[in-house]
């Protein structure tokens, strides 16, 4: 599993949303390495990281086990995370994932929540796709897999990922997410559509989750509007909720100070 890594302090992993990768939390990365020993992998098919071969990061340790082929699912995802940890020695993190990384966040919480410090959730649901969400994110595999992603799939997605602010004030982000969705390959793009249309409901599993929680939405959402981010708030025992003015469903790239600025005075109030 590639990832790239900074700063120094408490362990804090950032999970990417779809279809992008790591670099997407470049801001707010640098804006938190002071506080955090700042983890950013590239999820398994996207960025540099492998669809299915074992993993490989910046410094692979001789004899890591990392897990094999799996089929589609975050809790796969979350299993490539939990080895990334266990190869760097660390007991625990702090875990936060925008949109299909709060998918994997969510997993991690499910499968191993005491490896977790702290859940903080981005532009993300608890509640499974509905049949026609699901039946979509197929198609899309598959086209990915047929015809690879030139020329549809950053014309497709963006309008829905980005704010209208971003989209009419920021024209140098919208660059750069359109950078990152043409660059990312289409074996992992189909990967995560599937491994996302697999993803159970995870409202038992934040329910659950006894650990400190922030949620945090941008207010031109479409996809995970504030209201469903209120609802996934609620189900946290300790979750709190921060709105993001002018951001929309990749708030940590819209927004990355906004963002790291929302982290830290989570931490200020909850620690």
């Amino acid at each position: 599993m590639h990832y790239v890594e900074s700063g120094t302090g408490t362990p804090l992993v950032l999970l990417h949303a779809f279809p992008v990768d790591a670099r997407m939390w470049e801001g707010v990365r640098t804006e938190l390495e002071d506080r955090f020993r700042v983890l950013a992998p590239d999820q398994r098919g996207m960025g540099q990281s492998p669809p299915h071969e074992s993993a490989v990061s910046e410094s692979p340790s001789e004899g890591s086990p990392w897990p094999a082929e799996r089929e589609p699912s975050p809790d796969a995802a979350a299993e490539d995370v939990l080895a990334l940890l266990d190869e760097l020695r660390l007991p625990s993190a702090y875990v936060a994932g925008c949109s299909m990384g709060g998918y994997v966040a969510m997993a991690l919480a499910r499968r191993a929540p005491e490896r977790i410090e702290g859940l903080i959730l981005a532009d993300t649901k608890a509640e499974a796709d509905s049949a026609e969400q699901r039946d979509n994110r197929l198609r899309v595999a598959d086209r990915a897999e047929r015809e690879g992603t030139a020329g549809w799939l950053a014309g497709d997605t963006l309008p829905g990922l980005l704010g209208r602010t971003t989209r009419h004030r920021r024209e140098n982000v919208v660059e750069r997410a359109r950078t990152l969705v043409e660059q990312q390959p289409s074996a992992g793009v189909a990967w995560a559509q599937r491994a996302m249309a697999a993803r159970p409901d995870s409202s038992g599993t934040l329910r659950a989750y006894e650990g400190p929680a922030l949620v945090v939405v941008g207010d031109e959402d479409a996809l995970s509007p504030p209201e469903s981010a209120r609802g996934t708030a609620a189900l946290l025992p300790r979750g709190e909720l921060v709105t993001l003015p002018e951001a929309g469903h990749l708030s940590p790239l819209e927004t990355p100070r906004a963002f790291a600025d929302a982290v830290r005075g989570w931490l200020d109030g909850s620690g």
